[in-house]
């Protein structure tokens, strides 16, 4: 069996719980898994944030976490139609959008990230979004090939105030449950 598929079976994914979940080392893995893109200059909110900005961040959307053996190793936001904002894109009615999505470097190309993303896919097409989208820095070529790869298409520019960065709206066409 493959790594991945291995994992499939020993990763637990679900929501963020404030009662048994640490906000602090949610935060710890955001800063961790986002320093690979400070190192290349790249000031992402999530390379930086502390646990009130974490907090804060969580409040319009759906916290997912990734456990291995009981052990936070991913996590991604998702956010439905009806509270996806920033850009005209992510203001449409038919459009989710996915952020602030982390692997723990010591895990990271075993399959957690899609597994993650998968999930996500499938809470878009149960809010009944038509769209899945999500941005990343211009200069962070690996993601941008990362997202292409599964399925996600160029569709604007946008310029954040956080970031020192031009970030890349990405989207992808959800078709149902064949396609996630």
């Amino acid at each position: 069996m493959s790594d991945a598929g291995h994992l499939q079976n020993k990763i637990s994914i679900r929501p963020y719980q404030p009662e048994n979940d640490s906000i602090e080392e949610l935060t710890h893995l955001l800063n961790i898994s986002y320093k690979t893109l400070a190192d290349m200059g790249l000031r992402f909110v999530a390379s930086y944030q502390d646990a009130a900005m974490t907090r804060k961040r969580m409040q319009n959307g759906q916290c997912l976490v990734g456990l291995l053996d009981g052990k936070l190793v991913a996590t991604i936001m998702y956010y439905s139609p009806a509270s996806a904002k920033g850009t005209p894109w992510y203001e449409q009615s038919h459009v989710a959008k996915f952020g602030q999505f982390a692997v723990d470097p010591l895990h990271r190309k075993r399959g957690i990230g899609d597994l993650l993303i998968h999930r996500v896919e499938e809470l878009a097409v149960q809010d009944g979004a038509v769209e899945l989208a999500l941005d990343t820095a211009e200069g962070a070529h690996h993601l941008i090939r990362y997202y292409s790869a599964r399925g996600y298409r160029y569709v604007d520019y946008v310029q954040w105030n956080e970031t020192n960065y031009r970030s890349v709206l990405m989207s992808k066409k959800l078709g149902g449950p064949s396609e996630v």
